[in-house]
């Protein structure tokens, strides 16, 4: 795949300093790097818990070089005059900072966005945290699976006989940290154009009940709240899971036309016509009646056959892969989804990329993950030519 080269990339000559750990704000830190952006990413002495998680490899968390690709490290004991000062310097001579502390740690600092207003107006200040920065809850700490539970996600994840549980994927993690990454850029837009810069305010509650939009206005509009629907739509069917003689299978027909291509497909041409199932509302309405209907038909032939026969059909349709099957679709392998990574130490491992391609190409990783404080000598020394300059 034809890649951009690091000039070309939007971000680049943008600096971003990141005091952040394990997800959303690393996620919305790698955003920015992918884009260009020259990410240093602040680490206390002890690291980033998630450089921490198992899988191992050589020593070198997997987790953690999944969401640091194209950053710089400094270790930075932000109780120590020295690198506090260090720690300002870096701010100063930023066009982004990015930080998930809790509300209150980066002001008793004296790294806080006012702290740095009057210095540096057109500076670009995202804080990610549980809450946000105000209110009766912005003291509070949270983590995915608090901030999915209380944005109502836990509630409509599952069967619905089901105990309550969260999404396999930390959705609130990684929609906050696209949220950041998203108003970010949005204001180096603005400032780039001549404005002012601005304290950004990342709620991950907020952010998760966002990205909720559906349920939201399903509560608005009906006055109720929605529940747990396993796989299948509320206001939709044919749409979800069905069991085929070997395993399970996807299928979404989001239109009548889809509806009717589901029916021939399947030999059972007399459906549309069957009063519980003439609107895509009725559909939903009886879709426990639909399910058994279509369920036994699917349970004749394996999963395969199924796959063909929607396949010709032209209805959407999809396995239910692991994620050993999803990475290895022929689709990941042709836009070169999965490539080598290099880790500190020597050892080798594979990452999935930036899906995004800009004029059909692809972003680059310029940086593997970095060792702990891997730049810190790099950076003090910078910053002191720089203040020699400066004196002579």
């Amino acid at each position: 795949m034809d890649e951009l080269n690091e000039r070309g990339l939007p971000l680049a000559g943008v600096k971003v300093v990141e005091f952040c750990s394990v997800a959303a704000g690393p996620f919305c830190g790698m955003l920015l790097a992918d884009m260009g952006a020259d990410v240093v990413k602040v680490e206390a002495p002890g690291g980033d818990s998630l450089r921490t998680w198992p899988p191992l490899t050589g020593g070198y968390s997997e987790n953690f070089a999944s969401l640091n690709r194209n950053k710089r490290s400094a270790v930075l004991n932000l109780k120590d005059s020295a690198d506090l000062s260090l720690a300002r310097r870096l701010v100063l001579d930023a066009d982004v900072v990015i930080e998930n502390n809790r509300p209150g740690v980066m002001k008793r600092l004296g790294l806080d966005f006012s702290s740095f207003r009057r210095q540096r107006p057109d500076l670009v200040y995202c804080s990610i945290s549980a809450y946000g920065q105000t209110g009766p809850r912005a003291d509070e700490g949270g983590f995915d699976l608090t901030i999915q539970a209380a944005a109502g996600v836990m509630s409509v994840t599952g069967e619905p006989q089901g105990l309550p549980a969260k999404c396999g994927v930390p959705v609130s993690d990684f929609a906050s940290g696209l949220y950041a990454a998203f108003a970010i850029a949005a204001k180096l837009a603005h400032v780039r154009a001549g404005g002012d810069g601005a304290h950004i305010d990342v709620s991950m509650f907020g952010c998760t009940l966002g990205i909720a939009a559906l349920q939201t206005s399903e509560y608005f509009g009906a006055g109720r709240d929605p529940g747990r629907l396993g796989s299948a739509h509320p206001r939709n069917a044919p749409y979800q899971a069905y069991q085929a003689a070997d395993g399970y299978f996807a299928i979404a027909a989001g239109n009548h036309k889809l509806w009717v291509a589901v029916c021939d497909a399947v030999g059972l041409a007399h459906l549309p016509e069957d009063p519980r199932f003439l609107t895509t509302t009725d559909r939903a309405r009886h879709q426990a009646d639909l399910k058994e209907i279509l369920e036994s038909r699917f349970q004749e032939q394996p999963v395969d056959h199924w796959i063909d026969v929607f396949n010709r059909a032209g209805v959407p349709h999809a396995r239910i892969n692991t994620y050993s099957a999803a990475l290895a679709d022929p689709q990941v392998a042709h836009m070169q989804w999965v490539q080598a990574l290099d880790l500190p130490g020597g050892a080798r491992t594979k990452t999935f990329v930036s899906p995004l391609r800009l004029d059909g190409r692809g972003l680059p990783v310029r940086l593997g993950p970095p060792g702990l404080g891997e730049h810190t000598d790099s950076l003090r020394a910078a910053f002191s030519a720089n203040l020699r300059e400066a004196r002579s």
